[in-house]
């Protein structure tokens, strides 16, 4: 695990870092600024759009863990990118774009949020919570099925993370309740969770894994392990399950393959998550135990010198980190 410091230089380089960029923007005329800075004077390094978010939420969450001799280091960068003007033009942006960064990046926009509530960036952030508000209102009813994939169109990792963070934010309790109705619309009638076919070669989120944890959000403490017990039988009955290995990471170094370590991680988070809402018992261990084996492997590769990891590991480490 990295210390404190590295992690939050580890976020700054980032997020002050505009090229290499992949921006997600349609262009519809020649004469069109395409600047990541000028699309995105808050979140316009760290390659893409939502890694620039997270990294930021990182930045934050890590300031309490800072020497205070070093802290204005880190606190300047944030006054420069979260500034009233600068979130006012991400949120006018996400509003004249409703599928942009749908639904991950607006997680994870909520959380930076949350995260900066009580510092001198939460004020600035009501017109996005707002965006992503009115954006969440718009879209749950027409999202008839959840997206399975184990990237960033997963459903059921945004919206756990949005159940998370919401209400610090500033997210209604209305709109929170319909992302939980939305959940268990999806979800709460599934059984036999298809293990055996993960991971896929580009994932960093689990597709089952996730959609357990965002259940264990919405489901009480009863209703909970009867559902996993349901979704994944070889928990209970000690079978093989694939979603207990920790994923083989072929090549570090390849931007789709290298997903795999972040699903190391991002397993590592739900595994122990999950494990925290079910009674103790031969389950809970089972699971405690394949999340400590899934932390340890991924670890090593947050802070590798690789943009292509670099830029974005470090957040799912952080989800990992045990309590």
């Amino acid at each position: 695990m990295l210390t404190p410091e590295e992690t939050a230089r580890l976020a700054v380089a980032n997020v002050t870092r505009e090229f290499p960029n992949f921006p997600a923007h349609l262009v519809t005329a020649a004469t069109e600024d395409t600047r990541p800075s000028t699309l995105h004077p808050a979140f316009y390094g760290a390659y893409d759009w939502h890694s620039s978010v997270h990294m930021h939420w990182l930045l934050v969450r890590t300031l309490p863990d800072l020497p205070a001799a070093t802290t204005a280091t880190y606190t300047d960068v944030l006054d420069r990118h979260l500034t009233p003007a600068h979130l006012a033009t991400e949120a006018a942006y996400l509003l004249d774009r409703p599928g942009f960064e749908r639904p991950y990046g607006w997680a994870w926009l909520i959380a930076l949020a949350a995260e900066c509530r009580g510092t001198r960036w939460g004020a600035a952030f009501g017109p996005a919570v707002d965006a992503v508000e009115r954006l969440l209102t718009g879209w749950l009813p027409k999202a008839t099925y959840p997206v399975r994939h184990g990237i960033h169109t997963n459903s059921a990792f945004a919206l756990g993370l949005i159940l998370d963070t919401g209400a610090a934010a500033g997210l209604t309790d209305a709109t929170l309740d319909s992302v939980r109705a939305r959940l268990r619309g999806w979800f709460a009638a599934d059984h036999d969770a298809p293990a055996h076919w993960e991971p896929s070669g580009q994932d960093f989120l689990s597709p089952a894994l996730s959609e357990a944890d965002a259940m264990r959000r919405v489901l009480g403490a009863e209703e909970f392990p009867v559902w996993l017990d349901r979704f994944l039988p070889a928990l209970r009955t000690g079978a093989p399950c694939a979603l207990l290995d920790v994923p083989v990471v072929s090549d570090h170094a390849d931007p789709w393959i290298g997903h795999l370590l972040g699903l190391a991680l991002s397993r590592a988070a739900a595994l122990r998550a999950i494990a925290g809402a079910l009674p103790r018992g031969p389950v809970r261990t089972r699971l405690a135990e394949a999340a400590d084996a899934h932390l340890a492997a991924g670890l090593p590769a947050v802070d590798s010198g690789d943009f292509s990891t670099d830029h974005w590991l470090a957040t799912f480490a952080e989800l990992a980190r045990p309590a």
